[in-house]
């Protein structure tokens, strides 16, 4: 079954409990937490303060990307918001393994993100390991960037991978996801889609969630 996340970085912040009630209402999944560090990249975003809070505030599920150095220092950190998943970087672990495990401790799903140019292959000895994987479709740090097609490719094969797995992790690609982009992945639909200022928060006076979620099924189907 695929499923929406809305990226909460992009929503209007001053009108956050709006913004969160008309998630709710229009059916979104997940919401998608990116954590900043300013240094895995130049950016900073989301604390575990903001996150624990925004956990008591809706009932839909988080999804934490840790964007950072060292992710293993974070876990403790961000079990506090109870989300439903944490994923980490690939390319910012120095043992992959111990940061799942250390996720798995807290009852909470592991996800392993990965960046676009980093080979798919790198992921494929934790495929058995993880809930989901994380394809980034841009580099992670800033919204607007421009969607990379040769991400796509990557999807494919990473799907070609683990077809026969009874235990396969799900696909999430986050990125300038919008209709268009939605539509050039066709062949190879990835499970969640990270769904920001593209696609849902383009119009911070326009709470229309249900029908901008409309033209990302209308893709998917």
């Amino acid at each position: 079954m695929k499923q929406i996340a809305a990226s909460i970085m992009c929503a209007d912040q001053f009108h956050l409990a709006e913004e969160l009630r008309q998630l709710e209402a229009a059916g979104i999944e997940l919401l998608h937490c990116d954590v900043m560090d300013g240094i895995y990249v130049n950016n900073l975003a989301l604390g575990p303060e903001y996150l624990k809070a925004l956990r008591l505030e809706t009932s839909i599920p988080l999804d934490i990307h840790l964007a950072t150095v060292t992710p293993l220092k974070y876990i403790d950190m961000f079990q506090v918001a109870r989300p439903e998943y944490i994923s980490f970087h690939v390319e910012a672990a120095d043992d992959v393994m111990e940061v799942i495990s250390k996720i798995k401790s807290y009852k909470i799903k592991p996800s392993i993100a990965i960046n676009p140019e980093t080979p798919v292959e790198a992921i494929f000895p934790y495929l058995d390991y993880v809930n989901m994987v994380l394809v980034m479709t841009v580099n992670p740090g800033f919204a607007g960037q421009e969607f990379r097609q040769d991400v796509i490719t990557k999807i494919a094969i990473l799907k070609e991978k683990i077809k026969d797995n009874p235990y396969a992790p799900l696909i999430e690609v986050d990125g300038n996801i919008n209709s268009h982009t939605v539509s050039l992945m066709r062949d190879s639909l990835p499970d969640v889609f990270v769904l920001g200022t593209s696609a849902l928060f383009h119009q911070k006076d326009n709470y229309d969630y249900a029908a901008r979620s409309l033209k990302i099924w209308s893709e998917i189907d």
